[in-house]
């Protein structure tokens, strides 16, 4: 009978062993860390080796750089994927930098090595606000395709040159691997949920860009008006970024510009959904602003439509100064 006692107290102990492993590695599960929105140079260093990790190099011409850039010198173990002509923005129904379909996205992010269980840092030159868009207008994109982790570098490549980091040259071949979208709808605002915004109101429509173009002084070539959509505020992209250290501005800072963005669902826009997808980036990674929305056909795609209305301060005088040679 002893030995048959013994024998369940083992077994007993034994179970109870493994059902604390398990609910320990269930914990710890559970408890794992989400990706942050942006990672330090140091974060970086220090998960480079992690098979989970994929670091993205996106330098274009849009900040001076591209393939010849980063195969002088990227970060160690990076793929580029050119932000300007990989193919992250599409000419759709006549409309440019748009988002890319199903299919196209499918095939371009599985082209560089990215499947659903990857964590994907996007990684920019680091040198302006626009340049920053580059990297917001990614990872938005990463995100309405499904992926869970994706940052962004904090200050790109710059950074980790400033750190005094090695860098790699040559060209890293990714091994390509088959990826499946889970679109997320609530990140999209299409052009017909604008145009029920701004005839019926709704949400809040964030005009990102420079003032300049906010009131008509100015506008992308690739748009057929002048000014914005009505109703909407400016937000210029630009004040949220620190040009001295190529950098989003503090936390606070960022919370204080975004006070006047009224609480409740918002959609930014700008040109060609660049600018605006920094805005976008801080409104609902950074301050948590889940009902924020990304318009990415922006004033190129609303102004497409002759019927679609535009507010604009432009005056006859701006136009003759255009005739002139002396404006925009």
């Amino acid at each position: 009978m002893r030995i048959f006692a013994s024998l369940f107290a083992r077994k007993a102990r034994a179970g109870a062993l493994a059902a604390i492993m398990t609910l320990g590695a269930t914990f710890t599960a559970s408890a794992a860390p989400a990706a942050q929105p942006l990672v330090s140079v140091e974060w970086l260093k220090a998960h480079l080796s992690d098979k989970d990790v994929v670091v993205l190099d996106i330098r274009s011409a849009i900040d001076g750089g591209g393939a010849k850039a980063y195969a002088e010198g990227h970060v160690p173990g990076s793929v580029h994927s050119d932000y300007d002509k990989a193919g992250w923005r599409v000419t759709r129904n006549n409309v440019p930098f748009m988002l890319p379909t199903v299919a196209e996205l499918e095939k371009l992010i599985g082209d560089v090595g990215i499947d659903e269980d990857k964590h994907v840092v996007v990684v920019p030159a680091g040198v302006s606000f626009t340049d920053f868009g580059s990297a917001a207008r990614t990872y938005w994109t990463l995100k309405v395709v499904g992926l869970k982790n994706v940052s962004i570098l904090d200050g790109g490549v710059a950074a980790w040159r400033a750190a005094g980091l090695p860098l790699e040259s040559g060209d890293n071949k990714p091994s390509a691997t088959i990826f499946t979208a889970n679109i997320d709808k609530s990140l999209l605002a299409q052009g017909s949920e604008v145009e029920a915004i701004e005839s019926k109101g709704g949400a809040t429509l964030i005009d990102a860009r420079p003032a300049s173009f906010f009131f008509g002084k100015e506008k992308a070539p690739n748009a057929s008006a002048y000014g914005h959509i009505p109703g909407a505020l400016n937000l210029d992209s630009a004040s949220y970024y620190e040009s001295a250290s190529n950098r989003l501005k503090p936390k606070a800072e960022l919370a204080a510009l975004s006070a006047q963005v009224p609480a409740g669902p918002a959609v930014s826009y700008c040109n060609t959904g660049h600018w605006a997808a920094t805005d976008w980036f801080v409104l609902h990674e950074l301050l948590g602003r889940a009902d924020v929305r990304l318009y990415d056909g922006s004033m190129v795609e609303w102004t497409a439509d002759a019927n679609r209305p535009v507010e604009s301060a432009r005056t006859k005088w701006d136009d003759l100064k255009k005739a002139l040679g002396l404006g925009s």
